[in-house]
């Protein structure tokens, strides 16, 4: 068993939020384990938070946290000091934590009043080491399925060559496997000489265009997936924000971007008449 060679203490922590935007959204569970450079025992705390706003409907089907469970609880200014005073000067550890649970953490923080300074903590972020150490290139996924070193890389011909190569392995090595999601969710055998199953398993079928700013809804709605109107429905919403359409068609947004929005507003209208 492996001890960490601390001369710091270390607290790996992870947050359940209302939503994926760090500025915006609030922390509604935080559970932290602290390591301490001077003791063999770890020590543990974990709350549910009282947001004070609603939580997105993606994030309640990932982390299952209802309103109903929130009710009753703290809000993060009332346990602000408790969770300042359990990390103390320790530094930070956990799972694509950089990008996210850090700057989250920070922001309410400050918004409880608090400066939550980083700069002389130092950050773990075990994905980061996960994807350095097992880097998704071309190459690394060349060696990885057929065993040996891809030679004449960024040749564009090669590479298309050698991705040829990469699907034909992932075919053999997974035909017989099953894939089980983040939530335990199972699919069978997603890894067939079928390029239509192909499609459903490499795509988020709920995204609309490739640039990613627009998706579909629970009720299979078109919605917008960025900006001040995230979650509503670009159809009715553009046509009644004349201003928020004529700035997206001439703003640097992707041709299939423009092109989709002006289909749905005009069937919108067509079927108001």
């Amino acid at each position: 068993m492996i001890k960490f060679n601390l001369n710091r203490d270390l607290v790996f922590f992870d947050l359940e939020t209302t939503g994926l935007n760090v500025l915006r959204d609030r922390i509604i569970q935080i559970a932290m384990i602290k390591y301490k450079k001077d003791s063999d025992e770890p020590e543990e705390l974990e709350m549910l938070i009282n947001p004070g706003i609603p939580i997105s409907e993606e994030a309640m089907n990932v982390h299952g946290i209802t309103p109903a469970d929130l009710r009753n609880k703290p809000t993060f200014q009332e346990v602000a000091q408790k969770i300042y005073d359990f990390i103390g000067n320790a530094d930070l550890a956990g799972y694509n934590s950089n990008r996210f649970d850090v700057p989250m953490l920070i922001e309410e923080f400050a918004r409880a009043g608090i400066d939550f300074d980083i700069e002389k903590r130092r950050l773990i972020d075990v994905q980061r080491l996960f994807y350095k150490m097992e880097p998704r290139t071309l190459r690394a996924a060349y060696k990885f399925y057929l065993g040996k070193e891809f030679e004449n890389a960024h040749d564009a011909l090669s590479d298309v060559k050698a991705t040829v190569d990469v699907l034909k392995g992932q075919l053999a090595r997974y035909e017989n496997e099953d894939f089980v999601d983040n939530d335990g969710n199972i699919i069978e055998k997603p890894v067939k000489n079928d390029m239509q199953q192909l499609h459903e398993f490499t795509n988020d079928l709920k995204i609309v265009d490739v640039t990613q700013r627009l998706k579909y809804d629970s009720n299979g709605v078109i919605v917008f997936n960025f900006g001040k109107y995230i979650g509503q429905p670009v159809a009715e919403t553009l046509v009644k924000d004349r201003q928020y359409y004529n700035w997206i068609l001439n703003k640097e947004f992707s041709h299939q971007v423009k092109k989709i929005v002006k289909k749905l507003v005009k069937e919108y209208e067509s079927n108001k008449k």
